[in-house]
């Protein structure tokens, strides 16, 4: 991956930024684990809360992890690594957007190094599991609707593709994601949407034929 020199988020620097992605309370924290609640949260709309309660109910009942995952990450390295970007996630909707499986620059890279967890509101991912299918923003500053997002000020993105995790039941867990500084030429939007689709594929065939370690 070439280096962007122009990006002020990206410049080489002794130490790097170590940060969470937009959070709702802005602050800079990691979870560490996520205990299935007892009953569906109270403080959404009903229809949120029965959907948060049956993605829990399903990640119980497969054995699926809602904490950082070496299989996960490991399917978000290879993503990233097709598509030639940054950042890959492998992302469960849980209280909060969850990094199950993350993929980004080392982190004496110079580069933006982002936590494990997200605001449900932020992103481009609150979309792709509005719609349940694809979203490809080869240039986030392309449509209005999109550009503005505290996730491209926060590490400067202006490209992202992302797919939804759709169990056969019809519950949606989560995204895959891949997000990168560079926007990308509009002729390569449709190889990067399969390689996204691609990914989700091999995501939700793990989660309910593989193990998970």
């Amino acid at each position: 991956m070439s280096q962007h020199p122009s990006d002020p988020y990206l410049t080489p620097r002794t130490t790097p930024p170590a940060r969470s992605l937009p959070r709702r309370d802005m602050q800079d924290t990691i979870r560490g684990s996520f205990p299935l609640p007892a009953t569906a949260p109270t403080s959404r709309p009903p229809q949120q809360s029965l959907e948060l309660a049956q993605r829990y109910e399903l990640l119980d009942r497969l054995g699926v992890p809602s904490v950082a995952n070496q299989d996960f990450d490991d399917l978000a390295r290879d993503m990233a690594t097709q598509a030639g970007f940054l950042y890959g996630f492998v992302n469960l909707f849980l209280e909060e957007q969850t990094f199950v499986g993350l993929h980004q620059p080392p982190a004496d890279s110079g580069y933006v190094i982002v936590g494990r967890t997200m605001s449900r509101d932020h992103g481009w991912c609150p979309e792709v599991m509005a719609r349940k299918k694809a979203l490809p923003l080869h240039d986030v500053h392309a449509s209005p609707r999109f550009s503005g997002n505290a996730v491209v000020d926060a590490v400067g993105i202006r490209s992202y593709f992302g797919a939804p995790l759709i169990h056969d039941s019809g519950t949606v867990l989560g995204t895959v994601c891949v997000i990168d500084p560079e926007k990308r030429p509009l002729s390569d939007a449709r190889r990067l949407r399969d390689i996204v689709i691609t990914a989700s594929a091999q995501v939700m065939d793990h989660i309910t034929h593989a193990p998970v370690r």
